[in-house]
C-alpha cells in the first residue's frame, strides 16, 4: 500500500487523459459538490446539467488541448486541475478539487503552483481563474499564491474572478 502522505503532482500534456486516471470520478465529485453549494443538489451524475456530464463522461475529447494535473497517492488520483490552452497570452485554471479525505495536506496548493509552472512553460504572460464568492477558502488560497481579483468576464452572479501574472 502506498504511502498516504507522499502526494506526487503529474502532468497529462501531449496526451489526452486516461479513463484510468481517475479524472472522471474527480470531477463528478467536484460538479456534484458545486451543485449542491449552488443550492441546486442533484442525486448523481445523471442529474447534472449536459456541459458538466461530459466532462465527466468523456474528459479525452473535452480537455484535449488543455493539461490535466493529477495529484496521485500511490495510484489513486486525490486532486485535479485543468490548465487551459493559452487564448491572447493567458490560460485558465479551472476544476481544483482535492479529494477531502486528502485535505490539509497542501495538495491544492501544489497543483496552483504546477499550473502556473505549466503556464510559464507554454509562454502566457497570465493565469485566470473564477471561484464561487462562498468558497472563501478557496479565495484565500488564490490571494496567498498572488492572484487578485479582477473584472469579471463571465455573466454568472456571485462568481469571483481573479488573475495573477506569470
Amino acid at each position: 500500500m502506498a504511502d498516504q502522505r507522499e502526494v506526487v503532482i503529474v502532468r497529462r500534456p501531449g496526451r489526452a487523459p486516461s479513463a484510468r486516471d481517475g479524472l472522471a470520478e474527480l470531477l463528478a465529485a467536484y460538479h456534484l459538490q458545486t451543485q449542491a453549494e449552488k443550492g441546486e443538489a442533484v442525486a448523481g451524475v445523471d442529474g447534472l446539467p449536459e456541459r458538466y456530464r461530459v466532462e465527466i463522461e468523456d474528459p479525452q475529447a473535452v480537455f484535449v488541448d488543455d493539461v490535466v494535473l493529477l495529484a496521485l497517492s500511490g495510484n489513486t488520483s486525490v486532486g485535479c486541475l485543468v490548465v487551459t490552452a493559452p487564448v491572447e497570452g493567458r490560460s485558465e485554471v479551472k476544476r481544483l478539487w482535492t479529494d477531502p479525505a486528502f485535505r490539509g495536506r497542501g495538495i491544492a496548493s501544489s497543483l496552483v503552483g504546477a499550473a502556473l509552472a505549466q503556464a510559464g512553460e507554454s509562454g502566457v504572460s497570465a493565469v485566470r481563474l473564477s471561484v464561487w464568492k462562498w468558497r472563501a477558502a478557496a479565495i484565500a488560497l488564490y490571494e496567498q499564491l498572488g492572484f487578485t481579483v479582477t473584472e469579471s468576464w463571465d455573466e454568472r452572479e456571485q462568481l469571483v474572478c481573479m488573475e495573477r501574472a506569470v
